[in-house]
């Protein structure tokens, strides 16, 4: 009996990390997604957690979590979102952060894409469709759309609209060469192997784009929820975001 209680207390550390482990489900907006898998392979060994990432438009996420869906982290492309789940007390406030911020682009296919060297190309009669993400309820589709009313051009495009579910799906519209141009992220269209950047809108010439992130109130793993919000806005993390184009937020 002695022996093994000796045996128990040597390998008593190796046992903690496991016994804390967590399954925890992070909803984040789809432009996440490469640089949030590339930080779960080096977060999840380390914490010994298992992050599961429901990613998609931050509309669809933020519903998905005022039905009750088991969500642990919310990282929004926009503020409103996180905004709404606040106001309904789905959020622990002290966890909130703005941790991104990000860029627009038009993108044309890469071989033989349609001519566009200035936003006021897109009302031009040589092109026919433009994708953008849902421009009412998606944050990349509602910050285009706010980035081409500054402009005056909302007139002129908004009939050659072809509205996708999510940023990624834009990118894929120009991708297959079913549009002749789409408005992305920076940061899609830097992963993107068909496209190419035909315009890229300052940061001052643009919508505000800022990507906030909080623990979900409800969250079953309310600890190791926190451990992994708080990684996030690390330094080793923050590489990863700017690897990827993001922007550190101010």
């Amino acid at each position: 009996m002695i022996r093994f209680r000796r045996l128990f207390l040597l390998f008593l550390p190796l046992l903690a990390p496991a016994a804390r482990a967590a399954e925890l489900n992070v909803f984040a907006a789809a432009s996440l997604s490469d640089a949030l898998r590339e930080i779960a392979r080096v977060y999840a060994p380390v914490s010994g957690d298992r992050l599961r990432f429901n990613l998609a438009g931050s509309n669809a996420l933020a519903l998905q979590i005022r039905q009750g869906a088991p969500a642990d982290v919310f990282l929004s492309a926009d503020e409103a979102k996180m905004d709404e789940l606040a106001r309904a007390g789905l959020i622990a406030e002290e966890t909130r952060r703005t941790l991104l911020a990000n860029t627009l682009v038009i993108v044309v296919h890469a071989e033989g894409g349609t001519p566009v060297a200035a936003p006021a190309d897109l009302a031009k009669p040589a092109v026919r469709r433009v994708a953008l993400a849902e421009t009412k309820t998606v944050p990349a589709g509602i910050y285009a759309r706010e980035f081409l009313e500054r402009h005056g051009l909302w007139a002129g495009v908004a009939g050659k609209v072809v509205p996708t579910e999510n940023v990624r799906a834009c990118l894929a519209a120009v991708e297959s060469g079913n549009v002749d141009a789409g408005i992305v992220y920076k940061t899609d269209a830097l992963m993107a192997r068909n496209v190419k950047v035909a315009y890229e809108v300052a940061a001052a010439d643009g919508p505000k784009i800022s990507y906030p992130l909080a623990v979900v109130r409800a969250s079953k793993h309310a600890a190791a929820a926190r451990r992994f919000a708080d990684y996030l806005a690390t330094a080793e993390a923050r590489a990863v975001f700017v690897r990827h184009g993001f922007l550190i937020a101010p």
